[in-house]
C-alpha cells in the first residue's frame, strides 16, 4: 500500500513537472492567451534571423511579438504579423526594422516610432521597413574593399 502511495506522489511530481514545463515553453515562445494586442503588418525584403515568437521591442523594451511570417508570390517579400500591446499608439509613419543585439546575439523587431499625429489601427501595414543585415555579406564586403585598395597602392 505504501509502494503505490509513493509511485503516485512520484508520477503527480513527474506530471507537475511536466506541465510547467509546457507553461514555461509557450512563454518563451511567445504563445500567450493575452488578447491585450492589437496586429500591425510589414513587408521586409529579408527576415533572415526571426521567425514567430522572435520578440518586438520598443526602445529596447518588449511590446509584443512576431505572430506570423509568410511569402507574398506577388513581390517575392516576407510579409510579417507582428502583435503590440494595447495602449502603445504607432504614428502612421513609424518604422520596423530588424535588428542584431550585438556581433553572436540573436535579431528581434524594432520600432521606431514616427511623429506623424494620425496612428496606426489593428491590422494596418507599416510602410517603413528595413530588413536583416546578413554580416558575412557586410564581412565580405570590408575584406573585398581592403584588398582592392592594397592594390591600388596608397594614393591612387
Amino acid at each position: 500500500m505504501a509502494e503505490n502511495r509513493s509511485e503516485l506522489l512520484a508520477g503527480a511530481a513527474v506530471l507537475a513537472a511536466a506541465i510547467g514545463f509546457i507553461v514555461y515553453a509557450g512563454q518563451v515562445a511567445g504563445i500567450t492567451r493575452d488578447s491585450g494586442s492589437y496586429p500591425l503588418k510589414a513587408s521586409f525584403r529579408s527576415v533572415d534571423g526571426i521567425s514567430v515568437g522572435t520578440d518586438v521591442r520598443l526602445a529596447g523594451v518588449k511590446v509584443g511579438s512576431v505572430t506570423g511570417l509568410a511569402l507574398n508570390p506577388q513581390t517575392y517579400f516576407a510579409d510579417a504579423t507582428i502583435s503590440v500591446k494595447q495602449g502603445i499608439e504607432l504614428p502612421t509613419d513609424s518604422a520596423i526594422l530588424i535588428s542584431s543585439e550585438g556581433l553572436l546575439g540573436g535579431n528581434y523587431v524594432e520600432l521606431v516610432p514616427g511623429g506623424a499625429l494620425e496612428t496606426l489601427a489593428a491590422g494596418e501595414e507599416i510602410e517603413d521597413t528595413q530588413g536583416s543585415v546578413s554580416l558575412i555579406s557586410l564581412l565580405m564586403k570590408f575584406v573585398g574593399s581592403g584588398a582592392e585598395d592594397t592594390v591600388k597602392g596608397p594614393g591612387e
